[in-house]
C-alpha cells in the first residue's frame, strides 16, 4: 500500500478547533480535520502531516491547544506536524505555495479556508498533481468549478467536496428510501448556527454568505438523492438582514433559495426551499439541521440535530449530543474512538481513495461512487451561485445545461 503525506490548508475551527486565540465555543473545540488526520497517521494510512495558515505567530498557541485538546486527551495520539509559515511571520497569505511545494505528486491537500480562497489554492494544488479535498462550497462560481474539473482531469488527480452528511447513517438511509418514492415533489431544509459564528467568521463573512456556508449541505444531499432523475431549472433567493449589519459585517443574516426542479422522465415540476441562518440564539445544539422531503409516493423527515440523546453537566448545561458525527469522548482505555463518526468517515474515504489511486487500483474518474467528486457536484455550485446572483439582481436565475447534461451557464430570466 502506497501511503500519502497530507497538508492541511487552514488552521481555523474545523481543522484545529482554535479560534481567535482560544478553543472554539462550538461543539468542535478539538477540531475535526487535524484530529482525524492524527488518528489516520496512527493507523498507518497517512505518512507525513503538515499545516499551513496565513499567520505564523498563531502556531505556538495552536500547538499548545492541540496538545491539550488531543495529545493530553487521547492515549498514544501524536499531534506533531510541520507548520507553515515560520512562527515569527506575522502574515503571509501565500505561505500555502511553499507548503504545497513540500509535497510530492500523489500526496493530498485538505482546504478549509474562507470560501473565496478555495479556487486559487485548489488550482495550485492540482497543477502540482496533488489530490484535493475542499470544504463546502467547493468554489463560488460555476465557471471556476468547471475550470477546476478540467484541471483535475488534465493532471489525473482527485478533487472532492467534503460533504459529511453523505456518511450520516440516517441521511444515507433517507437517500436510499427517497429513490423509491417516485417523482420528486417538495423539499424544505433549514440549517442555522448561533450569532457567535458571525464573530468566528467575521474576517471573511462579507466575502461570502451564509447560503454558501450552510445551504451547501442540504443542496448536495437533495441533488445526490435525486441524481439522474431530476434537475434544477431556476433559482430565486430572498434574504433577511439587520443583525450582522449591526455588528459592522456586510452580509445577510438569513438566506432562502427557492428552486424549481423538473423530473426528467415525466416532466413533472418539484419545488425546493433551502434556508440557512447565522443569527440563531444559543440552544441545546450548535447547529439546528433538518429537512422534509415529499415524493409522489411518500415523504421523509429528518431532524439531524436531535437524535433522542441528551445530557446535562454543571460545566455546559443542557445539550443534545451527536456522537454519530464525531465521538470526542475517549474510550475506556483512553484512546480516541471516533472512527465510525460520519465527520471522520468522510475524510477517511477521501484518504482511502487517494491510496487506491497511488497503488494503481483506481483512477480518479472511477471514484464518484466513493466520494463527492468535483465533476459530480456541479449542481451544488450552480444553485449556490444562482442564489447569490438572484440576491444581487432581484431576478430569477435560470440554469442552462450542455449536451452532456451538466450545468454550464446561468441566465437571468426575462421579465
Amino acid at each position: 500500500m502506497s501511503i500519502p503525506s497530507g497538508l492541511m490548508v487552514g488552521t481555523g475551527e474545523y481543522t484545529t478547533g482554535y479560534v481567535h486565540g482560544s478553543p472554539s465555543e462550538s461543539d468542535k473545540s478539538a477540531g475535526v480535520i487535524a484530529l482525524t488526520m492524527f488518528d489516520l497517521r496512527r493507523r498507518g494510512k497517512v505518512a507525513g502531516l503538515s499545516m499551513v495558515g496565513t499567520t505564523g505567530t498563531k502556531f505556538p498557541g495552536i500547538r499548545a491547544h492541540l496538545q491539550r485538546a488531543i495529545g493530553e486527551t487521547y492515549r498514544d495520539l501524536d499531534v506533531s506536524c510541520r507548520t507553515f509559515p515560520e512562527d515569527t511571520v506575522e502574515r503571509d497569505p501565500e505561505a500555502y505555495l511553499l507548503a504545497l511545494d513540500s509535497l510530492s505528486a500523489g500526496d493530498f491537500v485538505t482546504i478549509f479556508t474562507p470560501d473565496n480562497t478555495h479556487f486559487r489554492i485548489a488550482m495550485e494544488a492540482v497543477t502540482r498533481r496533488l489530490h484535493v479535498l475542499i470544504a463546502k462550497p467547493l468554489v463560488k462560481t460555476l465557471a471556476e468549478h468547471h475550470e477546476l474539473v478540467q484541471a483535475a482531469k488534465r493532471n489525473n488527480v482527485l478533487v472532492a467536496l467534503e460533504v459529511h452528511k453523505r456518511w450520516d447513517p440516517i441521511y444515507a438511509d433517507a437517500r436510499d428510501r427517497i429513490r423509491s418514492l417516485g417523482d420528486f415533489s417538495s423539499f424544505n431544509s433549514y440549517m442555522s448556527q448561533p450569532k457567535t459564528q458571525l464573530e468566528t467568521f467575521k474576517g471573511w463573512a462579507a466575502a461570502s454568505d451564509i447560503s454558501y456556508y450552510l445551504n451547501a449541505h442540504h443542496i448536495d444531499f437533495h441533488a445526490w438523492a435525486v441524481t439522474g432523475r431530476a434537475l434544477p431549472r431556476s433559482v430565486y433567493a430572498t434574504a433577511a438582514t439587520g443583525v450582522a449589519a449591526a455588528k459592522g459585517i456586510k452580509t445577510e443574516d438569513t438566506i432562502s433559495l427557492h428552486v424549481t426542479w423538473e423530473n426528467l422522465v415525466s416532466g413533472n415540476i418539484g419545488t425546493a426551499t433551502y434556508t440557512s441562518s447565522w443569527i440563531a440564539p444559543p440552544s441545546d445544539v450548535h447547529s439546528q439541521q433538518r429537512f422534509f422531503y415529499m415524493g409522489h409516493n411518500g415523504e421523509v423527515s429528518v431532524d439531524q440535530a436531535h437524535r433522542g440523546y441528551s445530557l446535562a453537566t454543571d460545566a455546559k448545561g443542557f445539550a443534545s449530543a451527536n456522537p454519530l458525527f464525531m465521538k470526542y469522548a475517549p474510550d475506556v482505555n483512553g484512546r480516541f474512538a471516533g472512527q465510525l463518526g460520519y465527520g471522520y468517515r468522510s475524510i477517511e474515504a477521501f484518504v482511502d481513495a487517494v491510496i487506491a489511486i497511488r497503488s494503481g487500483d483506481s483512477q480518479p474518474a472511477e471514484l464518484g461512487h466513493v466520494v463527492a467528486t468535483a465533476h459530480d457536484t456541479l449542481l451544488v455550485t450552480a444553485i449556490l451561485e444562482a442564489g447569490r446572483r438572484s440576491l444581487d439582481s432581484g431576478t430569477i436565475q435560470r440554469i442552462e445545461y450542455d449536451d452532456t447534461g451538466l450545468p454550464c451557464n446561468l441566465l437571468a430570466n426575462p421579465s
